[in-house]
């Protein structure tokens, strides 16, 4: 009879050796000869890099020069007139990046089926074995490279309007140089 005590002891001493650390591992009443075993790895890794370069550039150049209006050796001096040079650009550029990381409710809800087991009555000459597993791994790599650049170079130059050498001067007028330009762009990338 003190033998079976003393072996009694000694398994209950084990079994609360075992449950140190696991919240859901219960063993209770090992019969003598049991070997009882509860198992539980969790393992979660979470890899996210994310490199996101935006380059935009824009480059205008714009010259307007209007002619010459030149009245001159006349009796009676007429009108020149000269045109309107303009120049006119737009360069309008939106960039929207967004990368939505992993969610990481995953490792929470996952580890908690790690931590499952019970073990009761064993009876004579048992063996029990509860093991849980558990491994998330989740790698995310976002590289994202956008580039915008606009080179625009305008020119407007109108045309010389000259009246000379005429007894009686008459009208001259030169037209009208424009340049327009507009560009739009739209960037967006979600990962």
């Amino acid at each position: 009879m003190k033998q079976q005590l003393i072996r009694v002891a000694a398994t209950t001493v084990l079994g609360l050796g075992l449950t140190t650390g696991f919240a859901a591992a219960d063993i209770s009443g090992t019969g003598p000869s049991s070997h009882n075993s509860v198992r539980n790895r969790t393992s979660n890794s979470q890899y996210i890099n994310n490199r996101n370069e935006v380059h935009a550039s824009n480059s205008n150049g714009q010259g307007a020069s209007s002619g010459s209006a030149n009245v001159s050796h006349n009796t009676t001096g007429g009108n020149a007139g000269s045109g309107d040079a303009s120049n006119s650009s737009d360069f309008n550029t939106s960039a929207s990046i967004s990368n939505s990381s992993a969610n990481g409710s995953w490792m929470s809800s996952s580890s908690n089926g790690g931590n499952g087991g019970s073990i009761s009555n064993t009876g004579p000459d048992s063996n029990n074995t509860i093991s849980s597993r558990t491994s998330n791994k989740v790698v995310v790599n976002n590289t994202n490279c956008l580039s915008v650049t606009n080179s625009n170079s305008q020119s407007a130059s109108t045309g010389n309007a000259n009246v000379s050498g005429n007894t009686t001067g008459g009208n001259a007028t030169s037209g009208n140089a424009s340049n327009t330009a507009s560009s739009t762009t739209d960037l967006n990338v979600s990962n």
